[in-house]
C-alpha cells in the first residue's frame, strides 16, 4: 500500500490535475523527490533556496505538522496520508 499525497488545487496544474498522487514509503524528502521526478517544477513550489519547506507551505503526515516531527526526515510508511496545504493570508 503506497503513501498517498493530497495535492492542493493551486499545484494540480503540475500533476495533470491529480488530487491524490501515490509514492513509495520513505521520508517526506524522498516523497518530494519522487514527485519532482514525475512532475518537474513541483519541488521549487515546495522547497526554498536553503532546502527547507517553504514558509507558507504546510505539510502534514496523518494530520501532524512535519515541523513538529522531523521535517523532511519524517518517515512515511504504507498507508500514510500526506497533505500539502498552502497557507492563506488575508486581512
Amino acid at each position: 500500500m503506497p503513501v498517498k499525497i493530497r495535492i492542493p488545487t493551486p499545484l494540480r496544474k503540475l500533476t495533470n490535475n491529480e488530487e491524490i498522487v501515490e509514492v513509495k514509503p520513505g521520508t517526506i524528502g524522498d516523497a518530494i523527490s519522487e514527485l519532482q521526478g514525475r512532475y518537474p517544477g513541483i519541488k521549487e513550489r515546495l522547497i526554498d533556496e536553503s532546502g527547507g519547506v517553504r514558509r507558507f507551505v504546510n505539510v502534514y503526515v496523518n494530520e501532524e505538522d512535519i515541523r513538529f516531527l522531523q521535517n523532511q526526515d519524517t518517515t512515511v510508511k504504507d498507508g500514510d496520508e500526506v497533505s500539502i496545504i498552502p497557507a492563506i493570508a488575508g486581512g
